[in-house]
């Protein structure tokens, strides 16, 4: 791949998108090893495949989708192909619904983020189900989730066995997004990068999520201590040290993350319809993995928290950790803030991220994953969108689109399969 460095900016972990002649290998805050063996595989496997090309990464692709109760369908049941899937019909119609059920079958509450007891049909019993058939490298795989009515705990099953947790859906399809909602992204609170940033992580790191869900649960339990008149020092510690451990994990996730995106960035042509983002990280335990070992940084975050306990018991919170980590995005070809660009511009860096990770996991898992992009057409003119429709095809995915107007997606005529979607019925065209 070879990424280079770019100038340093004090306090931040900074990946560029672009590869100066600096000769100075970039600190990507991973294991080298890992990432040359997981290539390295990869490669191999393209060497050995009937195709022998760039292209041998298996296409993973949801080749059924059945809906019991979910939204506003009633029942519903959709047999697709491998090609990208356009779903076209009139706002309010459902396409964004259907979007929202393949995002579901993967870890998290979706693309709209939901509660898991707000995605049942209004006037059904409250339960609701998925389940769909997924073509990948290894063969077929059928995945279901849903509710039971009266039940918050959504079910997991794996060819048709129950699964731990939504993290097994990662053995076998990984969903990325792109929605308007998503349109605020560089100019929202830092919260909505971070979601951002560590989906991105967990597509190509199945125990990121676990990571994340434990620190947040040990971080609450620290908080509620130091809310106490007299804390167990004992137990406090115990927490803090359990803390340092996860955060450095998740910061180390981050920074390899950051450092394989910028090198997919890098690859990407610097005049193509979309602008090359340059990626830093902006968080404490991020910039420590830059000069520390991890075992050195798991030890000063460890007396960080001990230190400031009495900050954040005033505080109400803990005000150091992974939590507070930031993911900075620059437009690299004009050198500004992202949040200073265009509507457009905008747009059209979240769209060169989401396919730069596109092909970050392709290349890593050897399989192509699943892209959902609602609303894409939006804040893209013309010719973006006829370049989005021959990189989606070039990259070999299956991309689920939706939109308003049929007309928009006819560049792609016969390479993608077309819906109309109206009134929770779904005819193909």
């Amino acid at each position: 791949m070879g990424p280079r460095t770019i100038g340093a900016i004090p306090g931040w972990a900074q990946y560029a998108g672009t590869k100066p002649p600096s000769g100075k290998p970039l600190d990507l805050g991973h294991d080298p090893a890992r990432v040359r063996g997981l290539e390295a595989s990869n490669e191999a496997a393209e060497r050995d495949s009937p195709a022998g090309s760039a292209h041998a990464a298996a296409r993973t692709a949801v080749t059924s989708l059945k809906l019991t109760d979910f939204r506003n369908y009633a029942t519903l049941s959709l047999s697709l192909d491998e090609r990208p899937v356009v779903l076209t019909g009139p706002n309010g119609a459902g396409k964004t619904n259907l979007l929202e059920a393949v995002s579901f079958l993967s870890p998290g509450r979706g693309i709209r983020g939901a509660r898991i007891d707000a995605v049942g049909r209004q006037g059904g019993d409250g339960g609701w189900a998925i389940a769909a058939e997924v073509a990948n490298g290894d063969g077929a795989v059928a995945l279901g989730t849903g509710v039971m009515a009266g039940e918050t705990r959504r079910k997991v099953r794996v060819n048709h066995a129950p699964a731990g947790s939504s993290a097994a859906f990662l053995d076998h399809l990984r969903v990325l997004w792109l929605t308007p909602a998503m349109d605020g992204l560089f100019t929202g609170p830092p919260a909505d990068r971070r979601r951002f940033l560590d989906r991105a992580v967990l597509a190509i790191d199945k125990t990121h999520g676990t990571r994340a869900n434990a620190f947040e649960r040990a971080m609450r339990g620290r908080n509620r201590l130091l809310a106490e008149p007299a804390p167990d020092s004992r137990w406090l510690d115990a927490i803090e040290a359990e803390m340092a451990g996860l955060g450095v994990a998740i910061a180390a996730a981050r920074r390899e993350w950051a450092g394989l995106a910028a090198a997919m960035l890098g690859d990407a042509e610097a005049a193509g319809p979309f602008p090359t983002a340059v990626i830093a990280l902006d968080g404490t335990l991020e910039t420590d993995l830059g000069h520390l070992s991890a075992s050195a940084a798991e030890d000063a975050y460890h007396r960080r928290l001990r230190d400031e306990r009495r900050r954040d018991a005033a505080a109400g919170r803990t005000l150091a950790g992974p939590h507070r980590s930031d993911l900075i995005v620059r437009h690299g070809p004009k050198d500004m803030p992202a949040e200073t660009c265009s509507t457009g511009e905008q747009k059209a860096l979240l769209v060169g991220l989401v396919l730069a990770q596109t092909r970050l996991v392709t290349r890593l898992t050897g399989e192509t994953p699943v892209v959902l992009l609602d609303e894409i057409a939006a804040h893209l003119d013309e010719t973006r969108r006829a370049a989005l429709f021959d990189l989606l095809t070039e990259l070999g995915c299956q991309a689920f689109m939706t939109g308003t107007d049929a007309a928009v997606f006819a560049p792609l005529a016969n390479r993608a399969q077309a819906f109309a979607v109206a009134g929770g019925t779904v005819h193909q065209e």
